[in-house]
């Protein structure tokens, strides 16, 4: 492959050739949609999961979609087989169109794209991750929309802390971090994850499924101080899989190594994506 080809609207074009005029809504108000999957061995991960949240964050955001689920799943194929980049990253976007009076939505702009996605570390999982806690509340927590200003805006300070990335909490409890979705692991070896107030992701889903034959499991209000003191924390993602946190705020998270839930859950749950793509 000398260069990848993305889709806009109706065509295939060269990534080098992919443009939106300056007057889309996206650019003009940050206003616009995304889902993102990854393909394993050229085979897509959780697709239809993927489509059904895209189409109920474009029906959330008024945004009509003109491709149908089953003639934008046949996109995504071609756009698969034409790049031939067997591990990647795929994104759907919906713009807000190309406004006049840059306050208005119009006639949407779709956009897949898709780019070699980075195996994780070999150490990635034993490292684990450190949290820093932020009182935040993203807008329209459940649809997944391109905003991510605060996130983004607050890197500087995510590196000053030497933290790997952020977690959002208001009123005490805590919702989710930018990317991923948070997940407790009480005494009693219950898996929880909060259940309101924040985007259910893709893989939070699959993994509330796989436990439930391994551990009880609860979709409820987590306390930033039950997080604290939880005996494990962990998050999940697209592209991380299941990663343990071990430190938030610069305090150890449980015993400060990884947990014996949060590494039977990641191992179950690679399990079953490499059983979906071989």
């Amino acid at each position: 492959m000398d260069q990848p080809v993305v889709f806009i609207n109706d065509s295939f074009v060269p990534a080098a050739a992919a443009a939106l005029p300056v007057a889309d809504l996206a650019l003009q108000r940050g206003y616009g949609i995304f889902d993102f999957f990854k393909t394993v061995h050229n085979k897509p991960v959780f697709l239809d999961d993927h489509l059904r949240r895209f189409y109920q964050s474009a029906d959330q955001m008024r945004l009509p979609v003109r491709q149908s689920p089953a003639a934008l799943k046949a996109v995504i194929h071609e756009l698969i087989q034409r790049n031939n980049i067997p591990d990647a990253g795929i994104r759907i976007s919906c713009t807000g169109g190309i406004t006049g009076d840059g306050y208005s939505i119009t006639s949407p702009n779709l956009v897949i794209t898709q780019q070699p996605l980075s195996p994780l570390a070999a150490d990635a999982f034993e490292k684990g991750l450190t949290l820093l806690s932020y009182n935040h509340q993203r807008q329209l927590p459940e649809i997944k929309t391109i905003d991510y200003l605060m996130a983004i805006w607050l890197q500087p300070l995510v590196q000053q802390q030497q933290a790997d990335d952020l977690l959002y909490f208001r009123h005490g409890l805590v919702t989710e971090c930018p990317r991923a979705n948070i997940f407790i692991v009480t005494e009693d070896d219950t898996v929880v994850t909060p259940g309101r107030n924040i985007l259910k992701g893709i893989t939070r889903k699959h993994v509330l499924q796989l436990a439930q034959d391994l551990y009880k499991v609860a979709e409820r209000d987590v306390t930033l101080d039950e997080l604290r003191t939880a005996k494990e924390v962990f998050i999940c993602s697209t592209t991380k899989y299941i990663l343990p946190v071990l430190q938030l705020d610069g305090a150890p998270v449980g015993n400060g190594r990884p947990g014996a839930a949060t590494a039977k859950l990641n191992e179950v749950l690679r399990a079953y994506v490499h059983s979906l793509c071989h």
